[in-house]
């Protein structure tokens, strides 16, 4: 980014006021663009992680869940930042809290 800015003040000046209004309205230009790239594409992401982050924070013990490896399994125990889940056959996995995928499917078993 500043490469471009250094390419943008390089350029030669053609003569007096045309210049600096060029100047400023190519200014202009590049700040649309990053605010545009910032409600499009930076703020919808910072959404979408938070709504994650609650979501994980919401769980409590019993909740059935699927990690992001696709193991479904039920939380027995839900630590500081790791879950305890139960699998099939009983068997006990330590998981991280950061491992569980959000759950798309609105109905609950």
């Amino acid at each position: 980014m500043n490469y471009l800015l250094f390419l943008l003040m390089a350029q030669p000046n053609q003569g007096g006021t045309q210049g600096s209004s060029g100047m400023s309205s190519m200014l202009i230009f590049l700040l649309l663009i990053i605010v545009v790239f910032y409600f499009f594409m930076i703020r919808p992401q910072q959404k979408k992680q938070k709504k994650i982050q609650q979501y994980r924070d919401a769980l409590k013990k019993g909740d059935e869940v699927i990690t992001i490896g696709g193991i479904h399994g039920k939380i027995v125990d839900v630590q500081t930042s790791t879950f305890i889940i139960e699998v099939e056959g009983g068997t006990k996995l330590k998981i991280e809290k950061a491992a569980v995928a959000i759950d798309n499917n609105p109905q609950k078993k």
